[in-house]
């Protein structure tokens, strides 16, 4: 499967990455969400992890675009952020985020959290490879 690992923090996209492909994963890396559009202009992936907290746009924004947007609004979108408040996280889960995790987190973690995602949209388990 095909990951997109959006952060502005390289050691963050360095340290989920690296246990993502671990797993057997392609992974993306993105350090905003203007690059990670101009990524998914040209690359297709199965899920998006996305940090909230990002200069140029942040990962609300980020989502609010890929839902509105036809060709991309059926990827799920996992938020992975230090925004740990009530607020923040129904904003984002409002918004259309599958799911919403509070950093630090394990690979482990992530890893079911993918897992529960992608058995809630395909639950016979016949997602895309992409």
């Amino acid at each position: 499967m095909k990951i997109m690992v959006v952060d502005d923090c390289k050691t963050t996209r360095k340290l989920i990455g690296h246990y993502l492909k671990s797993r057997g994963h392609t992974v993306v890396f993105a350090e905003n969400g203007l690059d990670a559009l101009e990524k998914l202009g040209t690359d297709s992936v199965s899920i998006i992890l996305t940090d909230i907290n990002m200069p140029y746009m942040d990962g609300l924004e980020l989502l609010n675009t890929i839902r509105a947007d036809p060709g991309l609004t059926n990827i799920p979108v996992l938020m992975i952020t230090t925004e740990n408040n009530r607020e923040e996280k129904e904003k984002a889960l409002n918004s259309g985020a599958n799911g919403y995790l509070v950093k630090p987190v394990t690979g482990n973690v992530i890893a079911q959290k993918i897992e529960t995602i992608l058995e809630t949209i395909f639950p016979k388990g016949g997602f895309s490879n992409a």
